[in-house]
């Protein structure tokens, strides 16, 4: 193959996620898609800056990381600042009070990405006309699904801010507990316009649900691959969004592992490094980093639970294996049907939650036994999320690693990417449509850039030379390694 002969086709931005990112697709010389991969082009370095800041400060300073998750990381942070002071058994009134703000940043998560980023390629198909393939074509011309979405999104933020503060960068979870419980007349705002919500999370389900059967014959192919599967889950293998053991299957729901502590998710779990990212790639260690890469998310978690602990999601469940026989779905487009699974769930959940009297406790916070070494785990709405600290004598941190929803998605989404483009595209005719299918083979995993980013060593750095006729002259490469 003579190299000077392929081209390359970038699409950058990669729109309609949080965070940025590019796309490049290598063409040979007869138009063959020869690579195709998702590049992360910002760095964050949160591991590193946090090191030397004392161990109080870090559930609030990491969810700086992300204006659309933050509750995910302060969650998981003040999950292992819990066992850096002892307080990993938190009181009641704690630990419903995080779960009520966990359950609302799912909600809103998942109605946001849902309804304002992915609706568009649904109600108006991959190849429309990107000036009305947007969330204001959809308020135009579907104005009752856009105030859904809105209105589901608001709903989840209100629950965030009763919790922790602020809908955004809240303070509420300290370590071994929380600082605010949710005084009664908040409660009850809040379950009054709980019906509104449980029929519009179950009418996002049915309109979920609906799309992929009615374009099941497109779908079913599209982006889609055998894959590992990777989530929290209870002992007794119930969906748990907040807290569990650690699950992993193969494609077909083999068990690879189950029951792990998640303490000792490096004796399972290890990252392997590639010059053009800036996020790693996490696999399964016993079956080594070319077989051993996993799904997260929404897909993995309903893929891998035995049930769901709501009727109305439960039910939903159900339904959605009922597609494959009751076997994992490794569809990626059915991500979507599963977030709203999780999306009612979500409802169900905060529903059983303020009925609760617990959230009006005062006993919020719990001291034991000083530790120097901890990880916090949470399921995030885009998949399994990962903090893991050490501290020293002195209350400073001085080791940080962070494993990301997204950074566990990252090969799933390379492949995904490079399914897509050699399906769709032939190098001869590249529209607008067929780059925007690679977005929404992307787009599927609800990806978050922006918290997924960090390097190893020196950062990955590519320096290109281009002349006039687009041939390369020069290229240098700077990469993890060097």
């Amino acid at each position: 193959m003579n190299p000077s002969a392929t081209r390359t086709v970038v699409i950058e931005p990669v729109t309609r996620v949080e965070g940025h990112g590019k796309v490049t697709i290598q063409l040979d010389e007869q138009n063959r898609v020869r690579q195709a991969r998702l590049h992360i082009v910002e760095f964050r370095g949160f591991e590193r800056f946090i090191q030397g800041r004392p161990f109080w400060e870090v559930p609030v300073l990491v969810q700086r990381l992300c204006g659309i998750c933050p509750v995910s990381h302060h969650l998981a942070a003040a999950k292992a600042m819990d066992r850096i002071v002892g307080g990993e058994n938190l009181t009641p009134t704690a630990e419903k009070i995080r779960r009520l703000m966990h359950y609302g940043q799912m909600l809103q998560s998942h109605a946001l990405h849902f309804f304002h980023l992915c609706s568009p390629d649904f109600l108006f198909g991959f190849d429309a006309d990107p000036a009305v393939r947007n969330i204001v074509g959809v308020a135009r011309k579907y104005p009752d699904l856009a105030v859904q979405g809105v209105m589901l999104r608001k709903y989840g933020q209100e629950i965030i801010r009763a919790t922790a503060g602020k809908k955004i960068h809240g303070t509420g979870a300290v370590p071994g507990g929380v600082n605010r419980n949710l005084p009664v007349e908040e409660r009850d705002a809040f379950l009054k316009d709980l019906p509104q919500m449980l029929d519009w999370a179950e009418g996002a389900v049915r309109v979920a649900r609906d799309y992929t059967m009615e374009h099941l014959e497109e779908l079913a192919p599209f982006g889609a691959f055998d894959s590992n599967h990777l989530s929290l889950v209870r002992p007794n293998g119930e969906m748990d969004l907040y807290h569990g053991v650690l699950r992993a299957v193969d494609a077909k729901g083999g068990t690879i592992f189950d029951g792990v502590d998640y303490q000792n998710y490096l004796d399972y779990i290890a990252e392997d490094v590639q010059p053009w990212s800036y996020m790693k790639f996490p696999f399964i260690r016993s079956l080594g980093p070319e077989r051993g890469w996993y799904r997260v998310g929404p897909l993995a978690r309903v893929n891998l639970c035995d049930s769901i602990p709501s009727p109305k999601a439960e039910a939903a469940r159900k339904e959605f294996f009922r597609l494959t026989g009751g076997r994992p779905n490794n569809m990626t487009m059915t991500y979507h049907w599963a977030r709203m699974i999780e999306l009612l769930h979500s409802v169900e959940v905060i529903e059983q939650l303020l009925h609760d009297a617990d959230l009006q406790g005062t006993d919020l916070v719990v001291r034991g036994e000083r530790r120097n070494e901890a990880v916090g785990l949470i399921e995030a709405p885009r998949g399994t999320l990962f903090h893991h600290y050490v501290v020293n004598d002195r209350d400073q941190v001085v080791r940080c690693n962070l494993i990301v929803s997204t950074t566990n998605n990252n090969t799933p989404m390379n492949r995904a990417v490079e399914d897509v483009a050699r399906r769709y595209l032939d190098g001869v005719q590249i529209s607008e449509g067929l780059l925007n299918r690679i977005e929404v083979a992307i787009r599927a995993y609800d990806p978050c850039l922006s918290c997924a980013t960090h390097a190893l060593g020196q950062m990955p750095l590519v320096v290109e030379l281009v002349g006039p006729n687009g041939a390369t002259l020069a290229r240098r490469v700077r990469d993890s390694g060097a």
